[in-house]
C-alpha cells in the first residue's frame, strides 16, 4: 500500500491545484468576503470531498453503474447549480458594500456541492480504480485515499482563497472588483459548458 501514497499524492496535488469549480468559487469568496469568512467554505470542501470519495468507494459508484440515469440527473443538477453559483458570483457586490447582504457558502453547502461538482466526480472516478486493488486491503486503501485528499485539499483551498484575498487587496476600485467577479463567474459557467462537450 505504501507504494501508492506518492503517486496518489502527486495526482491529488495536480488536480487540487488546477482551476475548477471549487477553486474558482474559493477565489471569488476570498475576494468578496475575505479569508476568515471563507473558512467554513474551505472546511466544507476539506471534509466533503473525502466523504464523497468514501461513499462512492463503498457503494454509490455501484448504484450509478446499475442506474446510469441517476448519474445523468446528477450531472444536470450539478450544471444547474453551477450556473446558479456563477450568477451569484456575477451579482456579488463589492466587498465594502457586501456587509451582511452577501454570504459565503456554509460548510454544509460546500460539502454538498462536491456531489454536483464535475471535477470532483472525475477525480474520484479516476482515482478509485487507479489507486486501489480489490481484496482485503481495499478499505484501508480507500481510507488512505480519503485522508490524502483531505490533507491536500486544505492547503490547496487556502491558497485559492488567499489568491482571491490578494485580488481584493490589489484591486480596490469597485468597478474593477465587479469585473473580477464577472470574469470568475464566466469561468465557472465555462466549466458547465465543458461538462457537456
Amino acid at each position: 500500500m505504501s507504494e501508492m501514497i506518492l503517486p496518489l499524492a502527486l495526482f491529488t496535488i495536480a488536480n487540487a491545484m488546477t482551476p475548477g469549480p471549487n477553486n474558482i468559487m474559493l477565489t471569488a469568496s476570498g475576494a468578496a468576503f475575505g479569508f476568515r469568512r471563507t473558512l467554513p467554505h474551505i472546511a466544507g470542501i476539506v471534509i466533503g470531498f473525502p466523504a464523497m470519495t468514501l461513499a462512492v468507494g463503498w457503494g454509490l459508484g455501484e448504484l450509478f453503474a446499475l442506474y446510469p440515469q441517476a448519474h445523468t440527473i446528477l450531472k444536470w443538477l450539478g450544471a444547474a447549480y453551477l450556473l446558479y453559483l456563477a450568477a451569484r458570483i456575477a451579482a456579488a457586490s463589492a466587498p465594502k458594500d457586501a456587509g451582511e447582504a452577501g454570504q459565503p457558502l456554509t460548510a454544509l453547502e460546500a460539502a454538498l456541492f462536491q456531489w454536483v461538482n464535475p471535477k470532483a466526480w472525475t477525480m474520484v472516478i479516476s482515482a478509485i480504480p487507479a489507486f486501489t486493488t480489490l481484496g482485503p486491503g481495499y478499505n484501508t486503501q480507500l481510507v488512505t485515499m480519503a485522508l490524502i485528499f483531505m490533507a491536500v485539499s486544505l492547503p490547496s483551498a487556502s491558497i485559492w482563497c488567499a489568491f482571491g484575498v490578494g485580488i481584493r487587496r490589489l484591486v480596490s476600485d469597485p468597478a474593477a472588483l465587479r469585473l473580477v467577479n464577472i470574469v470568475l463567474s464566466g469561468l465557472l459557467a465555462l466549466s458547465v459548458v465543458l461538462l457537456f462537450v
